[in-house]
């Protein structure tokens, strides 16, 4: 499941952070860092799924 995850995080960032956390900060969070940029969404997306 976590490999899958981290192929979403790569493609589709929000997706795989909703996974992981909800509808909570880390969220609207990589929705803005993958609005601002899409590299930052990515990195955002890995870390919360490797941290959590």
């Amino acid at each position: 499941m976590d490999l899958i995850r981290i192929i979403l995080a790569i493609f589709i960032p929000p997706l795989a952070v909703f996974l992981k956390v909800g509808l909570g900060l880390h969220f609207w969070l990589n929705i803005l860092l993958w609005i601002l940029g899409v590299v930052p969404g990515i990195i955002h997306a890995i870390w919360v799924l490797v941290k959590k």
